[in-house]
């Protein structure tokens, strides 16, 4: 039960996270990156005992995910900023960092805890932005 509970966390926590990040109404930055960083946290600790993360991956883990989602809080700000309406842009945006967090954390995970890490969403959403790459080539 609790395995099951975990792991639903960290695949909403995944899922929802690049849309809370893309979909904010314009706020405070200091109570914004608060935010961020709360939600980066609760994904740590979620993929850490999903995974069962040695302290290392833990370390790892949390540099990448807080360098790409402030890059990626960056680059949908500056959009947003320049007033930008095209969601397509949005999109791309948040698939191109995502699809850095999952290269970056495929070199930190072992191959079970890449297994684990890949049926808890992850392959679903890379399959899901492999196909709106090929749609718009």
């Amino acid at each position: 039960m609790r395995y099951k509970s975990i792991k639903f966390f960290g695949i909403s926590a995944l899922l929802l996270l690049p849309l809370w990040l893309g979909a904010q109404q314009p706020q405070d930055e200091a109570q914004e990156l608060k935010e961020l960083h709360e939600a980066i946290e609760q994904q740590v600790d979620s993929y850490t005992n999903l995974l069962d993360l040695e302290v290392w991956q833990t370390f790892y883990l949390d540099s990448i995910l807080t360098h790409d989602y402030e890059a990626m809080r960056e680059e949908l700000k500056g959009l947003r900023d320049a007033k930008m309406t095209n969601t397509d842009l949005y999109q791309q945006t948040r698939d191109k960092w995502n699809e850095q967090i999952y290269n970056s954390l495929e070199k930190v995970f072992n191959k079970e805890q890449w297994a684990k890490y890949l049926k808890s969403g992850a392959a679903r959403d890379k399959k899901s932005r492999d196909k709106r790459m090929a749609k718009k080539k």
